[in-house]
């Protein structure tokens, strides 16, 4: 996507520096900055303290950290040892596990003295993967917010809500459920995005930031006011993405993802998930009780980062001094509230049969290990 006219990727391989480059996310909305990272041990703090966050992303960032460490010591033990630490720095997203996991099988065979060029081409395969996937799913999605369009007096804009950021910013490149706002836009589809604050970390203003320089008309509202926007009827799809979806169709996603399945239900308002199928777990059903669910440093919800009015960036104390932080990242909406999966091959129902039937090949796959 586009950045004061020039387009950027989420992250890109620097030849000349050999070294991975990185949209800092820490500083967005407020400053966009560039990281370059070069080891094993920078590509680990980047995940884990969300310099680069959404599960495609920390996939791929992951493959590149993979490469970095091959380039260094192509030896099983290295290999081993960095797929290891990576996979601990983020327990919920499974696209961190499926590239690693990916990584390592491909790797292993290989004799040693090629590992490393082949770890680089495989993470650009990783990444360029991605974007074409982000790609399909915005062309499905855009074929339902073309459908209720129709049913729209000219120049009615369709109503979309979304929560957390599934964004170019949280993939490489256009993002799982802003991919479909971005190809309704550039197809003169009128929108209207209701964007949640997503806290404690506030993404949403990641997507205030993206679908407004984009051009896309959006408000930024707080979290619990969605219910509300529906019971009054301004809403007609709420499309969020996924950290991990069950073979069933549960879908675990940024916390508070539950409560507005939960309103779309009561007012009867189409609730879609955008789901690039690495995000698929075969090997989980029951989402509920199986997906470990990642607990953040309680900071996170007694501090808020902001830009003051002397225009410094800086973190702000919002909870009265001593008060203890609950931070639970994700929660699991349970299938039978998700209308539809949006994914690359297709949209099907939150169900062990729709996905089988989208993704018969890893279904039966999962079949046989189970």
């Amino acid at each position: 996507m586009k950045v004061d006219g020039r387009h950027y990727r989420s992250l890109w391989w620097d030849d000349d520096a050999g070294a991975l480059r990185i949209i800092d996310q820490r500083w967005l909305p407020h400053d966009f900055r560039i990281a370059e990272l070069r080891t094993l041990d920078d590509c680990t703090a980047a995940i884990r303290d969300m310099w680069v966050r959404g599960a495609p992303l920390i996939g791929a960032t992951a493959a590149y950290a993979m490469a970095l460490r091959m380039a260094e010591d192509p030896s099983d033990a290295a290999l081993d040892l960095a797929r290891d630490r990576l996979r601990a720095t983020r327990p919920t997203a499974v696209n961190l596990r499926w590239a690693l996991d990916r990584c390592r099988d491909a790797l292993r065979p290989l004799p040693v003295r090629t590992r490393a060029e082949a770890a680089l081409a495989l993470a650009h395969e990783i990444a360029d993967e991605d974007a074409e996937i982000n790609r399909r799913i915005g062309e499905h999605g855009l074929a339902l917010i073309r459908e209720i369009a129709s049913r729209k007096t000219p120049g009615e804009p369709v109503r979309l809500l979304t929560h957390c950021n599934a964004g170019w910013l949280a993939t490489v490149d256009l993002g799982t459920a802003t991919s479909p706002m971005y190809l309704a836009h550039d197809a003169g589809v009128p929108l209207h995005v209701w964007v949640d604050e997503t806290r404690p970390r506030n993404q949403g203003a990641l997507t205030s930031w993206e679908l407004g320089s984009h051009g896309i008309r959006h408000s930024y509202v707080v979290d619990n006011a969605g219910g509300h926007l529906m019971q009054r009827g301004l809403v007609d799809m709420v499309i969020v993405g996924t950290d991990r979806t069950t073979r069933r169709g549960d879908v675990c996603n940024k916390i508070g993802t539950y409560l507005k399945a939960l309103a779309a239900r009561d007012n009867a308002v189409p609730f879609y998930v955008a789901l690039p199928s690495p995000t698929i777990d075969w090997t989980v059903e029951d989402g509920l009780a199986e997906i470990p669910i990642e607990e953040r440093a309680p900071r996170e919800t007694t501090h808020v980062l902001g830009r003051t009015e002397a225009g410094g960036i800086e973190h702000v104390q919002v909870a009265p001094e001593g008060a203890e932080g609950g931070n639970p990242a994700f929660d699991v909406t349970p299938n039978h509230l998700v209308t539809g999966l949006i994914t690359e091959r297709g949209v099907c129902d939150a169900s062990a049969e729709g996905l089988a039937a989208l993704f018969p090949e890893r279904a039966a796959a999962a079949g046989k290990t189970a």
